[in-house]
């Protein structure tokens, strides 16, 4: 007799159907009432592959959309521009260049913001210009009135009739024109270097030949030169138009730099050829942001490197020069004037040594699908401290901040004393003249002030507030502190 579990052979089961003895097991239901379940394997294997098929089908899918997107971001990389327009070394107007670099020219086109509230800052107020350009319907604070002892340290020179606080490089020529300097005292045409687009000038007075374009200008007047140029700085002065490579335009610079590298052992240095695209991220604005005199009766723009590039190699060129720019009306000592040497304080910084660019901080880049886009309008990284800062610190950005802040508040102190002692020794050399001292008796005090006003007026004009090299900065205030003291003794002793 068969147990009531055995299957019945008289039962019609297929050959390949099994019988699962456990399945009813796992049920609870007893084996009399229990309905055996049957397990159909070529059915189950179908099921597995449609499944297979279809996942195999969205992975080709992923990957053929992953594919494709490299290419794209791949050909973007490799032409990051579209070329809309031709560019040649006449095209000065960033409006044209702007056509085949739009995202580029949006943000140079927001140079004409102001960063108010800040040390330093460009607040906007009301012009009294009666002009079109609306650029003409705005001004920023004279300096003079916020620190009359401005006044006094550049007294007989056409900055103590004004000097106002900086602001964006869409205003660049415009104030130039503006500004009472120009309006007041004759200046020479190479003013002009620095505040307008300057290649398709010079191309045209050379004949193609920059350097002999820029002799032109330095022979000129101001007056006779200013009206040659239609544009602030645009992109032709630092970009190849054939290739976009950044590259040197202003012949000063050129010889500067190499000047610089001499005094470093290193000979025959040209610029154009020899720099690093990270050296040139720098260079592009050091033709402008830096010290720099009218060299001879020819007025040449020069900057004066020969012996390096901290302040105290700048002043003994200058001493052993001879140069001056001019008498000081209270006290008839020889005098110098500093202009805006961002790029030589930046050098004896941390970020130089550290390799970090001007292009790195106040121009840093922004991700535009495959392409680095860097941003082109100019400002201060505390206006964008993610970008500018955050790349290489993992400190907070209001922490970051804070460092900023703490630096530019002692540098302001630092300064302040300094100021005040030459501002004193201004008013002890003057009783002394008026007391009967010669020009015997007067002229280690004039020394002493010829140093301590330069050193200051290095880091006044200095528009940093002592961040691009804080160390530095505070040296060369306490050395101005100390040349004023040192020329109000010699005084006493005289």
């Amino acid at each position: 007799m068969n147990d009531e579990n055995d299957h019945n052979p008289s039962d019609p089961v297929d050959e390949n159907t099994e019988f699962v003895e456990e399945d009813v097991q796992a049920t609870g239901a007893s084996a009399e009432g229990a309905s055996p379940r049957f397990r159909d394997p070529g059915r189950r294997w179908k099921l597995l592959l449609g499944v297979g098929v279809l996942a195999m089908a969205l992975v080709t899918v992923g990957i053929a959309a992953l594919l494709l997107n490299i290419s794209e971001r791949r050909d973007e990389a490799r032409e990051p521009y579209f070329r809309v327009t031709e560019l040649t070394e006449n095209t000065t107007s960033a409006e044209v260049w702007g056509q085949n670099f739009p995202l580029q020219f949006e943000s140079y086109k927001r140079t004409i913001e102001m960063d108010e509230g800040r040390p330093g800052g460009s607040e906007g107020l009301p012009a009294v210009l009666d002009e079109d350009d609306p650029r003409a319907k705005t001004t920023t604070e004279q300096k003079l009135e916020l620190d009359p002892r401005l006044v006094d340290m550049w007294k007989g020179y056409a900055f103590s009739i004004d000097y106002r606080e900086k602001r964006g490089h869409a205003y660049m020529q415009h104030d130039q024109l503006v500004t009472e300097r120009v309006k007041q005292v004759d200046q020479p045409g190479g003013c002009v270097n620095c505040h307008v687009s300057t290649v398709e000038v010079m191309n045209e007075l050379g004949d193609g030949d920059m350097k002999a374009g820029f002799d032109e200008i330095n022979a000129m007047s101001f007056d006779e030169a200013a009206p040659l140029f239609d544009h602030p700085m645009t992109c032709i002065d630092c970009h190849d138009p054939e290739t976009m490579e950044l590259r040197i335009t202003r012949p000063a610079f050129e010889k500067g730099i190499a000047d610089a590298k001499a005094a470093e052992g290193i000979k025959d240095y040209d610029v154009n050829r020899d720099a690093t695209a990270s050296e040139m991220r720098t260079f592009v604005c050091a033709q402008c942001h830096v010290e720099y005199y009218f060299k001879g009766e020819g007025k040449t723009l020069t900057f004066p490197w020969g012996k390096g590039l901290n302040i105290d190699d700048e002043y003994d060129y200058y001493m052993e020069e001879g140069f001056t720019d001019w008498t000081h009306e209270i006290t008839g000592g020889e005098m110098l004037k500093a202009q805006h040497p961002e790029f030589e304080l930046w050098n004896q910084g941390v970020h130089a040594a550290a390799g970090v660019s001007c292009a790195d901080c106040h121009m840093p880049y922004q991700r535009e699908g495959a392409m680095k886009v860097s941003e082109h309008n100019v400002q201060s990284p505390l206006e964008n401290i993610n970008a500018s800062c955050q790349t290489c610190h993992s400190t907070s950005e209001g922490e970051l901040q804070a460092r900023v802040d703490t630096i530019q508040e002692r540098h302001l102190r630092t300064r302040d004393v300094a100021q005040d002692a030459l501002t004193e020794l201004i008013a002890d050399i003057e009783a002394a003249k008026e007391a009967g001292a010669t020009d015997a008796e007067l002229k280690e005090a004039w020394d002493y002030q010829r140093k301590a006003s330069f050193y200051i007026d290095w880091i006044v004009s200095e528009n940093s507030l002592g961040f691009h090299a804080p160390g530095e900065a505070l040296r060369i205030l306490n050395d101005a502190t100390d040349a004023a003291r040192k020329g109000q003794l010699a005084l006493l002793e005289a």
